[in-house]
């Protein structure tokens, strides 16, 4: 998870690294990413801002961070041993066990002596005669290298500037994806947290009751589901490895990466079915009731508030006090139309006499004032602590941060200003040996179990780098008609879908002034996948690979 403001690149007397191979962070993908390059037999480093590894792992230590994958999915089926080796201790496990896991997973790949940690990227400049990339660091480091892979996280670069006068108040204030590594004490204070969003929510569950006094202020009513979270011992733990095959054929061709999938039709169902399946899934206690309830909900109005109404009923039933129902409840847009959290007790955290409940939607955030937050009605808030669970610029914000040039000098920050288009989410028009992961127009950008569709792109972009190696070229781009045929494709499917109408950061709604344009590919990892196969079969139809300086060839796009 590696990004910086915006800059040009520094003037340096630096003698340059030389690579085959950049990386850009060590998180999910990053790690995979520069374990498979360097099997290749490339020379090749990965760049990493935080001091190790882990990516959003390392970032986001806020209270009760955790899962909402189930654990033995969200891990890399490449190497059964790696699988295995690893057990986990519950379900759902918190930030500390995960970021252990990669650590072990770099361990044991041996990956470390090929990391630099505490870095930032500022700068990677393409350079059309060499065909090859410039890249500089806060260091004043400057890298040459052919391949630029980007594994910079879709939740890597916060909103944390967010409110006027931020930097006037004399209590702390965090965002929770800048998290300090020390223990922060909340206990006896006046802590506000801005947000009740999916973070928001893991931070007022876990903090309630453990200070002083908790004012939330929320925006957006937000469905929720009740987690279960059984702990695994050596039992449980010996039945999902058994399951390793299973998994590792399974999870790459459903609809989300998940290990379940939609097996109901509603329309195929009575009322009375149709309301035991919701009660079933629901009761799973994980993200089942979203991801392998009715699929239809996400096409019809009708359905849609038909599972939104049984979600609600839940909600109501937990709360019990109009007011709350009126702040907490969703009533304006449907059930999975945008992330749906995974929770253990948040409701009944506003039941509490120390916890206050804050509708800002109204009566707005205007500023932070030095003794705390001020709403448009004049209404002041004294506080201690402010925790900013505000969210992130998803999808582009990791690589707009950075001073990326393409040919002719085009800037990837103002083009996707104007437009947000990828090519399969793998590579950008413009931007030649610029391979991406988790960048808008893929499932990866949100709608996926992450490790499963970032282990797909990062396996599709070793095999692309290759290719490239094996017809003895050195540069592979996207045609400006293979990507024109990738959006189109996208918007096709997605304008299909009751998604786009849902304000979220889905859309890019959160970030003033950005594109709308849904971010995630929704026509299914199984099928995403399988247009990528297709892609890589048919020699890349939708790339031109070439030496440098030579003028782009048309070409048909990916199949839609």
């Amino acid at each position: 998870m590696t990004h910086a403001t915006s800059t040009t690149a520094p003037e340096t007397d630096a003698t340059p690294t030389t690579l085959d191979a950049l990386v850009l962070g060590a998180g999910v993908a990053g790690l995979y990413q520069l374990h498979q390059l360097r099997e290749q037999g490339l020379t090749v480093r990965a760049y990493e801002a935080a001091d190790d590894v882990g990516g959003t792992w390392t970032w986001n230590r806020y209270p009760g961070a955790r899962f909402d994958s189930e654990a033995y999915i969200y891990q890399y089926l490449f190497s059964e041993e790696l699988y295995k080796g690893w057990s986990w201790s519950e379900k759902f496990p918190a930030q500390p066990e995960i970021e252990r896991w990669l650590q072990y997973v770099t361990d044991r790949l041996d990956l470390r002596k090929d990391i630099q940690f505490s870095t930032w990227v500022t700068s990677a400049h393409y350079d059309e005669d060499r065909g090859r990339w410039t890249v500089t660091t806060d260091r004043g480091e400057v890298i040459d290298t052919q391949f630029f892979v980007t594994c910079g996280g879709m939740l890597s670069a916060p909103m944390e500037n967010v409110f006027e006068g931020q930097d006037t108040f004399e209590g702390r204030i965090f965002h929770t994806s800048r998290w300090p590594h020390q223990d922060v004490d909340l206990a006896g204070k006046r802590v506000g947290v801005v947000g009740n969003g999916a973070t928001g929510i893991q931070v007022i569950q876990t903090i309630a009751g453990h200070v002083g006094h908790l004012t939330v202020f929320a925006r957006t009513p937000q469905y929720v589901i009740p987690m279960k979270n059984p702990t695994y011992g050596p039992a449980e733990q010996e039945a999902y490895k058994e399951r390793f095959e299973e998994l590792r054929s399974n999870l790459p061709t459903t609809f989300t990466g998940f290990e379940y999938d939609f097996e109901h039709v509603w329309a195929d169902c009575t009322p009375e079915q149709r309301e035991a399946v919701l009660e079933e899934v629901f009761q799973d206690g994980s993200l089942k009731l979203w991801l392998a309830g009715f699929g239809e909900m996400f096409f019809e109005e009708e359905v849609s508030e038909a599972v939104s109404e049984f979600v609600r009923g839940k909600m109501r039933a937990r709360l019990q006090d109009q007011r709350l129902i009126d702040l907490l409840v969703p009533t304006d847009y449907g059930f999975g139309t945008h992330r749906v959290p995974l929770e253990r007790g948040y409701l009944e955290a506003y039941l509490r006499d120390d916890v206050d409940l804050v509708g800002v939607k109204d009566n707005p955030i205007v500023r932070v004032r030095p003794e705390g937050i001020e709403l448009a009605d004049g209404t002041v808030h004294e506080l201690d602590v402010i925790i900013l669970a505000t969210g992130f610029d998803a999808g582009t914000g990791a690589l707009t941060r950075i001073d990326i040039r393409g040919r002719g000098g085009r800037s990837l920050a103002e083009d996707w200003s104007r437009d947000i288009r990828t090519t399969m989410g793998l590579m950008v028009h413009g931007y030649p040996n610029m391979l991406t992961t988790a960048v808008p127009l893929a499932p990866s950008a949100a709608l996926c179990n992450m490790t499963t569709c970032l282990q797909q792109q990062t396996e599709w972009i070793s095999d692309a780098i290759r290719a490239v190696r094996e017809q003895g070229r050195s540069v592979i781009e996207p045609t400006a008609q293979g990507e024109e045929a990738w959006v189109a494709h996208h918007e096709e499917v997605a304008s299909a879908t009751l998604v786009p109408k849902t304000n979220s950061w889905y859309l890019g709604s959160n970030v003033p002034g950005k594109p709308r344009r849904l971010l995630s590919y929704i026509g299914g990892v199984g099928t995403y996948r399988q247009k990528c196969e297709e892609e890589a079969a048919a020699g890349y139809p939708a790339f031109t690979i070439s030496e440098p300086s030579q003028p782009l060839v048309g070409a048909a796009g990916p199949s839609a």
